[in-house]
């Protein structure tokens, strides 16, 4: 029970790494509260989770600044602290060459991925100086280490990530919160299932070889798994993680390696 009498608010918490990570951080005793637009499918995971009080649903559009802040709020003043954040929420949108790639397309990628965290790491501030305490901990990607064609504006998106990471974490170093991040890499979670069709056909192969491609690329040859994301920000949220901060972590199988 690592985190016991921890909050943890999770953006994107509802679905893939974000449902692995609020329901790690259940097993470890902290309460949670999950943003995410689709209010049935939150109030069936909740179901299903059977954890009573100690996880709520906030509903809100990660770029929307104003559901962001508040969802930050909300979960504060539901649980009366605030001790982590998990900024998930986030995702590749309009996959094309950069040449045919609209302003819109690229401002979509950067409210999506960067804007919400930056929204929700500056409203966690104001409780987490406070109390001089706290975790935040930033979903980037295996795409903030490196690129792929027709990836350009999430690329650019999870790099920025990673430069706020680091820039936070030397801001409030002494203050008590780590900021990290972890860069996934091929984890096949419903939102690949749904959208890697798209990602392949742009990239010219079908689904099943992108898949393959991306497995291949990695030391362990498989795609990693949910559960192994979810462990390294337990890590991170816990009494063990608190000398860690800055980093990027990379749970990708060996695909980066650094």
């Amino acid at each position: 029970m690592q985190l016991q009498g921890q909050v943890a608010a999770i953006t994107g918490g509802t679905a893939g790494i974000g449902r692995g990570i609020a329901e790690a951080f259940l097993a470890e005793g902290a309460s949670v509260a999950l943003m995410a637009r689709n209010a049935d499918k939150a109030r069936a995971m909740l179901a299903e989770l059977g954890v009573g009080e100690r996880a709520i649903h906030i509903a809100g559009d990660a770029t929307v600044q104003a559901d962001i802040e508040g969802f930050v709020d909300k979960a504060a003043a539901h649980f009366g602290r605030l001790d982590i954040l998990v900024n998930n929420a986030g995702g590749a949108t309009d996959l094309q060459p950069l040449a045919q790639l609209s302003d819109e397309s690229f401002d979509q990628a950067m409210k999506w991925n960067v804007y919400a965290t930056f929204w929700a790491c500056r409203r966690a501030l104001r409780t987490m100086q406070a109390a001089k305490a706290g975790r935040i901990i930033n979903i980037s990607s295996i795409e903030g280490k490196h690129g792929k064609p027709v990836l350009t504006a999430y690329t650019a998106a999870k790099h920025a990530v990673l430069g706020l990471t680091k820039s936070l974490a030397r801001e409030v170093g002494t203050q008590g919160i780590t900021v990290n991040a972890i860069c996934p890499g091929l984890v096949v979670t419903d939102i690949i299932r749904d959208n890697g069709p798209e990602t392949a056909k742009a990239m010219g192969m079908s689904f099943e070889a992108m898949i393959a491609m991306f497995a291949e690329e990695s030391a362990i040859k498989r795609p990693n798994t949910v559960e192994e994301i979810a462990a390294v920000a337990v890590l991170l949220a816990s009494r063990a993680g608190a000398g860690i901060t800055g980093a990027a972590i990379s749970v990708d199988g060996g695909t980066a390696q650094y």
